[in-house]
């Protein structure tokens, strides 16, 4: 069955696109949830006059994107973190990297930061979506607080 998602789906698609899926998870999750709708002809003429109104916009908010990503990309962020013998209490997260980033003038949500387990002091990277064709690496310390 073929769905237009209203919202960006993780491991299915972006906002805007035609992806085929079950009946059933179509029907009895996209559609209720309001992450989708049914791709009829009419939906179809509507989207494709939609998405050509917003190629205008959309290359201005692509180029915004590798804008930030040239500026995260040139950053280095320490965080300093209560340790012992290089060993962390706890663990760095996408917050504590947002948090980071706003302290340094850029406001980036944490949910579109992904970082792997940080246990130990040293020299880590993240990586954050900044749109759906841009991806920037955060290059980050991690050092024991005082």
């Amino acid at each position: 069955m073929e769905v237009i998602l209203i919202k960006d789906m993780e491991n299915l698609g972006y906002t805007n696109d035609i992806v085929n899926v079950k009946p059933g998870y179509a029907n009895n999750y996209l559609i209720p949830q309001g992450y989708a709708k049914a791709a009829t002809a009419a939906a179809k003429k509507v989207l494709a006059e939609n998405l050509k109104q917003r190629a205008h916009k959309d290359a201005k908010i692509l180029a915004d994107a590798q804008a930030l990503a040239q500026t995260i990309g040139n950053l280095s962020l320490t965080l300093a973190v209560k340790a012992e013998e290089g060993k962390l209490f706890g663990t760095v997260t996408a917050t504590d990297l947002a948090e980071a980033l706003a302290a340094k003038g850029i406001a980036l949500d944490r949910k579109v930061i992904a970082v792997e387990a940080v246990k130990t002091v040293g020299e880590y990277e993240a990586t954050a979506r900044l749109h759906k064709e841009v991806k920037a690496t955060i290059k980050f310390s991690v050092t024991a607080a005082e």
